[in-house]
C-alpha cells in the first residue's frame, strides 16, 4: 500500500487528488504560522531578545489561530467539510483530554 493509498483510507477520502488538497492545506496553515511570528515578535520587541516565556505563550495561544487558518486554507482549497469534521474530532479529543 503506498502513502497516498494509506492517507485515501485513513481520512475518508476518495482520490488521490484530494490528498493532495488536504496536504496543501496543511502546509499553507503551517507556513501562515511560521510567517506571522516574526512580525508579531518584532512588533513588541523590536530587535530585542525574546524571552523564552514569549514564545512558550505564543505556541500556546498560536494553537486556535492554527485552527482557524486550516478552516479558512480548507474553504480556498475546496476542502472545508473534510477540516471542518476533523475540526470537531480535534475539538472532542482535546476536551476528552481536559475532563480526564
Amino acid at each position: 500500500m503506498t502513502w497516498d493509498e494509506k492517507l485515501k483510507t485513513r481520512w475518508k477520502v476518495d482520490s488521490a487528488y484530494k490528498v493532495v488538497l488536504i496536504l496543501i492545506v496543511f502546509a499553507c496553515t503551517g507556513t501562515t504560522v511560521v510567517l506571522i511570528k516574526g512580525p508579531i515578535f518584532e512588533f513588541f520587541y523590536g530587535v530585542e531578545e525574546i524571552p523564552v516565556w514569549v514564545s512558550i505563550l505564543y505556541y500556546i495561544l498560536i494553537l486556535p489561530v492554527y485552527n482557524l487558518f486550516l478552516l479558512f486554507y480548507g474553504l480556498l482549497f475546496g476542502q472545508f467539510q473534510f477540516f471542518w469534521s476533523f475540526e470537531k474530532r480535534f475539538i472532542s479529543r482535546l476536551m476528552g483530554i481536559f475532563r480526564s
